[in-house]
């Protein structure tokens, strides 16, 4: 099936749900076993079942299997937001004594969860350029667990070479996670390219309509191939002593969400409510058409920044002048780049100005939203930086970035046109 076709209807069997259309809300807390023989099978993984809401739940399952289909994925796990699908995915292979390493093109959060929560653990992150992959496989060592990086980093809106990362990770036996969400599956498919394992934050472009938190790890094949026998990774060869001695190299299913399952969400509990998973199926649902929407008229708004005299630059891949066009054209499906797009103005001032000055656009943190947004990072995403920082994420104190919905193109031009005479 292609993605219009996944968004809408995989994972879901009608019959199974008295016939409902539309996808039930299992709004519980816990579930009936049939009697004592059965939950001892199912905390035993002797059957595969619903035990409790904090591990697993009908609605979040669905949605799962959707998300891991649009990814062509092998396995997946829903978290309570996408900052709990990061922080799973190190957790899920480091201890203290261990590296990680994050390229400095990240989200804000990444950097400041890499920098500093994270140390606080015993777990180093370390930090590369995805312009100098050299400075990546120079910090390589036997205690590094996971690569990780943005196909369009927010906010510096850039692409790597995806493949050549691809190829460091290999080399090394090394897990790789990339995180998708400005790209969604539907412009890009990270696993297709090599990687291991995809995060998302759920709430942004899968969502769409700003309404519910959630995040999603998405793991490959290849991820179990990495991990058996790797000594990286010695905690899924050895028995878990939390888990009845269980040798997870020893089962036939997607391993690295398993464990996540069966020890994060179970241990740390940011497991998404059935509501939110609710709401998150119906944004799937129209992904395919939005992101197809918001690519073209973000191209459009770009086009008439880098065109404004007031402006300095503009980040977006789909400009022939941005460094990344190529890799957009290779990468990306159709070489489209998503609604993500920012530009620099002369001063911070200048910058806030505008940011204060629109009527459409609001002025807001969020972004992937079917509303337009725009945000000043060095101020509020991005302000735990200090200058040196923002300049290595990409993010000057001159820069605005611009989160492009569903109005209409020429309505958003006129807002950001009298919003730059305030400059």
């Amino acid at each position: 099936m292609q993605d219009k076709t996944l968004a809408v209807q995989f994972g879901y069997e009608k019959q199974e749900h008295m016939g409902a259309m539309s996808v039930p809300i299992y709004q519980t807390t816990a579930y009936e076993f049939r009697d004592s023989e059965h939950a001892a099978n199912l905390f035993e993984l002797k059957e595969l079942g619903n035990i409790y809401t904090r591990l697993m739940n009908p609605t979040t399952d669905i949605f799962e299997k959707r998300f891991c289909a649009l990814e062509d994925g092998f396995g997946a796990v829903a978290t309570a937001s996408g900052t709990a699908a990061i922080f799973y995915t190190f957790a899920n292979v480091a201890e203290a004594g261990d590296n990680i390493l994050i390229a400095k093109q990240a989200y804000g959060g990444t950097l400041t969860l890499g920098a500093h929560t994270i140390k606080r653990f015993g777990i180093e992150a370390r930090f590369f350029d995805i312009y100098n992959l050299d400075e990546l496989e120079s910090q390589i060592d036997d205690k590094t667990k996971v690569i990780f990086f943005e196909t369009i980093p927010n906010p510096a809106i850039e692409v790597a070479d995806i493949e050549k990362i691809v190829e460091i990770a290999n080399k090394h036996n090394i897990l790789l996670c990339v995180d998708n969400t400005v790209a969604t599956p539907i412009l890009c498919k990270p696993l297709n390219l090599g990687a291991d394992i995809v995060v998302h934050s759920i709430s942004k472009y899968c969502n769409g309509q700003g309404t519910a938190i959630g995040g999603i790890i998405v793991e490959s094949k290849s991820a179990t191939t990495k991990i058996k026998g790797n000594s990286r990774y010695a905690h899924f060869n050895e028995p878990d002593a939390s888990y009845h001695g269980l040798v997870y190299t020893t089962l036939d299913m997607p391993i690295f969400t398993l464990r996540a399952r069966l020890a994060l969400l179970r241990d740390f509990g940011g497991a998404p409510s059935p509501f939110n998973s609710w709401l998150n199926i119906q944004g799937l649902e129209t992904l395919p058409i939005r992101m197809e929407h918001i690519s073209n008229s973000a191209l459009e708004i770009a086009k008439f920044l880098e065109a404004h005299p007031k402006v300095k630059s503009v980040n977006y891949p789909g400009l022939e002048s941005s460094k990344s066009y190529k890799n957009a054209q290779k990468y990306l499906k159709d070489g489209k780049a998503s609604g993500l797009l920012s530009f620099v103005l002369d001063s911070k001032e200048s910058a806030q100005k505008v940011a204060e000055s629109t009527d459409i656009f609001s002025l807001v943190v969020n972004i992937g939203d079917s509303k337009s947004i725009i945000t000043h990072p060095a101020s509020t995403t991005h302000q735990q930086l200090s200058p040196e920082e923002l300049d290595a994420a990409g993010v000057p104190a001159g820069l605005i970035r611009l989160s492009i919905g569903l109005e209409d193109t020429q309505d958003l031009i006129a807002d950001l046109a009298q919003a730059l005479k305030e400059a």
